[in-house]
């Protein structure tokens, strides 16, 4: 793993917590991944089977409305993570990633996840605390995003 990559682990919410020979040793289990923009990392409601780490380039998430339409629910870049719960439970997608611009990813499967969490419990449940924290923070956000959408919505409406 190149020294970006490291840094990117370092400075990742994902690894909040964990010591630095913790951060190197998934440097070691994470897969490095590059792709060209216009590439499709996965669609919605397909079987999830890695989280994923941006080391570099950016990647669309997005849900389908109507067929053939798209809407985007997010645009990350350098040292954001999508797809954690395929991790947790490898349920369906809820959406679909594309690379917009090209990407380096890292990624970790299910598989290995599971066997770090058999191998090294602590260190699973650290992952695994900081996975929910990732994904209770956006849930917050998206809450909030669309609190605010309705309330323009009501002050366009009574305007």
């Amino acid at each position: 793993m190149n020294d970006e990559s490291l840094n990117t682990l370092k400075d990742s919410s994902l690894f909040h917590g964990l010591a630095a020979k913790e951060i190197d040793f998934f440097g070691t289990l994470l897969k490095t991944q590059q792709m060209s923009a216009g590439k499709t990392i996965y669609i919605e409601n397909m079987s999830g089977e890695s989280l994923y780490l941006i080391s570099g380039g950016a990647v669309r998430i997005s849900q389908m409305l109507a067929e053939g339409e798209e809407q985007t629910l997010v645009v990350l870049g350098p040292g954001d993570t999508f797809g954690e719960l395929a991790v947790i439970d490898g349920g369906p997608r809820a959406a679909t990633a594309r690379v917009i611009e090209d990407v380096s990813l890292l990624s970790l499967t299910r598989k290995d996840y599971n066997q770090l969490c058999s191998n090294n419990p602590r260190l699973g449940m650290q992952l695994t605390l900081n996975i929910f924290r990732s994904f209770s923070e956006r849930l917050r956000r998206s809450k909030q995003d669309y609190r605010n959408m309705l309330i323009a919505s009501i002050n366009r409406k009574s305007s």
